[in-house]
């Protein structure tokens, strides 16, 4: 059956470039499913696993010049932004070998029989072993780092699982040349190709959440696609854990007295933060809370002054550029909503930034001004003037889930004075990292980050960017009273491997 051809297209002229790859029927992503499901045992020893991740990451460095003309081409992130995000990708990659060479990811915990408890104790140990293949999703507006090569390739083969992902239509050409290059790691490193696979088209992604060899799926993208794939998850005979960031608004509390104090720079700031990456980051702060008065008037024309210098940028294809340009227009449209800088089209194919202004008292309860507290993908926020912290919280009280929350503070608020605390733990239940006197975009790749949060900004408690993100391709199992011999070495009595491991004595 003949499948439709996969064009690599200019964002900055609309046309397209190259024939990059053609869509995958349900026959292929059987057969590559397939192939990545036969291929696991490979990625069983961890030091071939820790060989491959980075022996990736050199081969990925080595091609930076191809892989960043690549994306530039298709995606008008500029040379500087994707050689930052090409190191980022590399960086996760040997992060995640360093991981798999620790082996504190395994969480082994060993119980000796004590017959004195009630009930007895038997012997068990328990460790985590991999789901099996991943199916992953990948991001439009991460073209690298959360894409072929990304943060969900680099945990789940780290967690010893192979890996499907489904490209993202942005950005083909790109998604098949870190397919190949992830390709010439495996041989590298002594692997089957096998390990990992990219598919294409939207029939594709439909066919692999279904497909019963897929063991798990991480998704990058809306709220409709991805409670669409949540859904068909759920739906299979044989559920699997879906683990999908979906949208956020990311709403920043600025106080009247951190307003008062430095009203100019953050205004400045909050321009740099909403407006980074033609405001296509999934931390951009979609909703500020700002104090009404002389205060919040100066952070309100700073920010004008900022983000009116800003240049016309390119989105990342003609659908968000013209889903951006309707949204702010049906946003701009609501009473009472002002637009100091409106934002919208630059010319056919960039949009200018811009903001809106609205009185808090309206985003209070359910109304026609529900829209302004709904992501706007694109360089825009909403700025609602507040009177009093009782009507800052009122709308904070409406708010879904998120991957952040900011809070501004004076320099006396933040040693504790004030409703400082009252306010942090009024945000903490809103996301799933609180940032204090900073902003949101800009997410560190650390240990303790979290890149995740309640629904709808995630579909699971856990996070897809820092290292602990490989515990989402992974479960426990325990075994019990299980001669030594018999054990995996991980849970053999003399650690064989000198892995880290907690041990109850009697």
């Amino acid at each position: 059956m003949t499948t439709a051809p996969v064009w690599s297209v200019d964002p900055r002229t609309g046309k397209r470039r190259e024939r990059a790859a053609a869509e995958a029927d349900t026959h292929e992503v059987a057969r590559v499913v397939t192939a990545a499901h036969a291929a696991r045992d490979a990625l069983a020893d961890r030091a071939a696993r820790a060989l491959l991740l980075r022996t990736a990451a050199d081969v990925l460095d080595a091609s930076h010049a191809r892989i960043v003309e690549a994306a530039d081409a298709e995606t008008a992130l500029g040379p500087t932004r994707l050689s930052g995000e090409l190191a980022r990708t590399t960086a996760q990659l040997r992060a995640f070998a360093d991981v798999v060479d620790e082996g504190a990811f395994l969480d082994i915990r060993i119980n000796h029989p004590d017959p004195g408890r009630t009930p007895p104790w038997p012997d068990l140990r328990r460790y985590k072993i991999p789901l099996g293949v991943v199916a992953v999703y990948a991001a439009g507006n991460f073209p690298l780092a959360l894409s072929v090569a990304g943060a969900d390739t680099a945990s789940a083969l780290a967690a010893g699982c192979p890996v499907v992902v489904k490209a993202h239509p942005g950005h083909p050409a790109t998604a098949e040349l870190c397919a190949a290059l992830l390709r010439e790691a495996a041989r590298r490193a002594g692997l089957p190709e096998e390990i990992t696979a990219v598919v294409h088209g939207f029939g594709a992604g439909v066919a692999l959440i279904g497909h019963p060899r897929v063991a798990a799926a991480g998704f990058t993208g809306s709220v409709r696609g991805g409670r669409a794939l949540f859904d068909a998850a759920a739906a299979r005979p044989e559920p699997i854990p879906f683990h999908g960031e979906l949208g956020s608004l990311n709403p920043v509390v600025i106080t009247e007295a951190a307003a008062a104090e430095r009203a100019e720079s953050l205004g400045a700031g909050l321009a740099g933060s909403m407006t980074l990456g033609a405001g296509q980051f999934c931390t951009k702060p979609g909703l500020v809370l700002a104090p009404v008065g002389a205060a919040g008037d100066r952070l309100v024309a700073a920010l004008a002054a900022a983000v009116g210098a800003t240049e016309p940028g390119v989105m990342l294809d003609q659908r968000l550029r013209d889903a951006f340009v309707a949204g702010v227009r049906a946003r701009a449209a609501l009473p009472s909503v002002g637009t100091p800088v409106t934002p919208g089209p630059g010319d056919a194919h960039t949009v200018g930034a811009g903001f809106l202004t609205v009185p808090a008292s309206l985003l209070a309860e359910e109304g026609p001004h529900d829209l302004l507290v709904e992501e706007c993908f694109g360089p825009v926020t909403v700025v609602a003037r507040y009177g009093s912290d009782d009507e800052a919280e009122a709308v904070l009280a409406r708010l879904g889930g998120n991957l952040t929350a900011t809070l501004h503070l004076s320099a006396e608020e933040a040693g504790g004075r004030g409703r400082s605390a009252g306010l942090l733990a009024r945000l903490t239940p809103l996301a799933g990292r609180i940032v204090v006197d900073g902003w949101p975009t800009g997410l560190a790749v650390a240990p303790a980050q979290h890149h995740g949060g309640p629904y709808p900004a995630t579909t699971s408690t856990a996070t897809s960017v820092g290292t602990t993100a490989i515990e989402r391709w992974l479960r426990p199992v325990t075994y019990q009273s299980t001669p030594d011999p018999l054990l995996p070495p991980e849970l053999r009595e003399l650690n064989p491997l000198g892995l880290p491991r907690t041990v109850v004595r009697p």
